[in-house]
């Protein structure tokens, strides 16, 4: 089974891996087109908020909802039920998301005033930063409507994910990171304020990533004519696990949305700071963490429906293992490596030498945190494969108010860089309590052979750490103004780290079979 769940997210990673690398093409031309000062902090700021309500709304609350019971209907093997039960769910979520978006449209200045205060502070008393509260609530206009179309999206994509065609899913988003590529290149420049340009990038993007999911529906004999079943029990099902996962599965999303409304009040850069280092940590934990993820929870759905408890549990302990092997490695590569990266990646045109130094700051401090954020999406599948989103919904809220906590303690002394380390520090909390509650109700304890495993990573990493730390001193990226040698500096230092890691894993007595075996309890 470990296999064939490897095999599986090698394939979501290689598609995400293509996303995520046009993600950063796309942030460094956004980079060079806006900057980090305020225009760019109102294009994050609107372009936030819709896609914190799809993570609700799609990736996380609904989707750790839906495919269990997915599972269940599938499972049963009668087609005409499963079409019936496709048709009656989007028809449901789609009314109900569109008025969700109608509502966003319409109340956008409202939306603005309540996440943007500082701006609208600035607004009511006649200050020049007063224009960033009017534009961020024309550009929540456009932007807003894309919850409706990627919440579809999401939904087709687990089908298909539910039916072992996780490829199309993970490619998807590639088709948004060209969309707002396209507008950054041809219509942005040419507007008045280039901002309002990649809004619509973002709009034809949502409506493009649909579009293209449809033909696969078609050809797996699962795209239905959607119908309103609020009270159907299949539905009332996913519906009572889903209202207390919107909390659960998304807590690091509430997190980051509160960062930015202190953000707000901030100096001025602040938004997009965080912006740009949460981006680079996005890379791995899309690539690896959210791939992993993805691909396990179907089969741990399986396991749970067939009442096997020790595949089960060997399934959480090989994502386990997983994520520990590929986080803990980029976690500390990304901290050693903030400040060349940043500068290789957006360092030129209006991104400065300073805006680089302010994100790598943030950059050092969200990657903390980085392994906590994988294991969440883990360790929380454990539950919701089991149709348990009450346990995680607890953890995460309290999480979220320890995050308001941290964000007091450390946004006073350390400013947008506290707002970071709160980030991490709530995502150690929240990983902590989950697993701390599967160990107690016996669902899953971490194997001896994962702890040793573990260690070995952990062993390479110092290893590749001091290494890089030492090649830094010949391969100064930061005291290079030729671009095309920062870059190939750059790279060498990746390539470098990654072969150490390697070796030093081995060494270490890594090997590739502990990646591959069934049961490690």
């Amino acid at each position: 089974m470990s296999g064939r769940l490897l095999k599986s997210g090698i394939i979501v990673s290689v598609m995400t891996l293509i996303s995520r690398v046009l993600g950063l093409v796309r942030d460094v031309v956004v980079a060079g087109l806006l900057g980090a000062g305020g225009m760019a902090d109102v294009f994050f700021f609107a372009n936030k908020i819709p896609n914190f309500l799809r993570r609700l709304f799609a990736e996380g609350a609904f989707a750790q909802a839906f495919i269990p019971v997915l599972t269940e209907v599938e499972h049963g093997g009668d087609k005409a039920a499963l079409r019936l039960f496709l048709a009656r769910v989007s028809g449901t979520l789609g009314t109900l998301v569109l008025a969700v978006t109608v509502l966003g449209v319409i109340g956008s200045p409202i939306l603005a005033m309540l996440f943007g205060t500082g701006w609208f502070v600035d607004y009511l008393d006649g200050n020049p930063d007063g224009e960033k509260y009017l534009l961020s609530a024309l550009m929540l206009k456009i932007t807003f409507p894309y919850l409706f179309f990627i919440t579809l999206t999401a939904l087709s994509g687990a089908v298909l994910n539910t039916l072992n065609r996780f490829a199309v899913a993970a490619f998807t988003p590639v088709l948004l990171n060209v969309a707002i590529i396209v507008a950054a290149l041809y219509r942005a420049p040419y507007m008045d304020t280039p901002a309002v340009g990649l809004a619509w990038g973002v709009f034809a993007g949502g409506i493009i990533q649909l579009v293209f999911q449809i033909p696969y529906l078609v050809n797996a004999g699962v795209l239905v004519r959607p119908q309103w079943g609020w009270s159907d029990p299949k539905v009332t099902k996913v519906r009572r696990l889903m209202i207390p996962a919107l909390f659960g599965v998304s807590v690091s999303q509430i997190n980051l949305l509160f960062d930015t409304f202190i953000a707000s009040f901030l100096q001025d850069g602040a938004i997009s700071w965080l912006y740009y280092s949460d981006r680079l940590l996005e890379f791995p934990l899309g690539l690896f963490g959210i791939a992993i993820a993805t691909v396990i929870l179907p089969t741990l759905s399986r396991n749970h429906v067939a009442t096997d408890n020790t595949q089960f549990s060997a399934n959480m302990d090989w994502g386990v293992r997983m994520v520990c092997l590929l986080g803990i490695p980029a976690a500390a590569a990304l901290i050693v490596l903030a400040a060349p990266m940043l500068t290789v990646l957006f360092e030129r045109a209006e991104f400065s030498a300073n805006d680089t130094q302010m994100a790598a700051m943030s950059l050092m401090a969200y990657a903390s945190g980085l392994l906590f954020f994988m294991l969440i999406k883990v360790l929380a599948n454990g539950f919701f494969a089991r149709q348990d989103t009450k346990t995680p919904v607890r953890f995460g809220i309290t999480a979220m108010l320890a995050n308001m906590l941290f964000n007091v303690i450390f946004a006073i002394p350390y400013g947008y860089v506290g707002l970071a380390m709160a980030t991490a520090a709530s995502a150690l909390l929240n990983a902590g309590l989950l697993y701390r509650e599967l160990h107690r109700l016996g669902v899953y304890r971490i194997s001896r052979k994962t702890l040793v495993f573990i260690l070995q990573v952990m062993i390479a990493s110092v290893v590749m750490v001091a290494v890089l730390l030492l090649l830094m001193r010949w391969l100064p990226v930061l005291g290079v103004s030729n671009e095309p040698e920062r870059i190939m500096q750059l790279v060498a230092l990746i390539v470098c780290g990654a072969v150490t890691f390697g070796l030093m894993w081995l060494l270490a007595g890594g090997r590739v079979s502990t990646l591959m075996q069934r049961n490690s309890q």
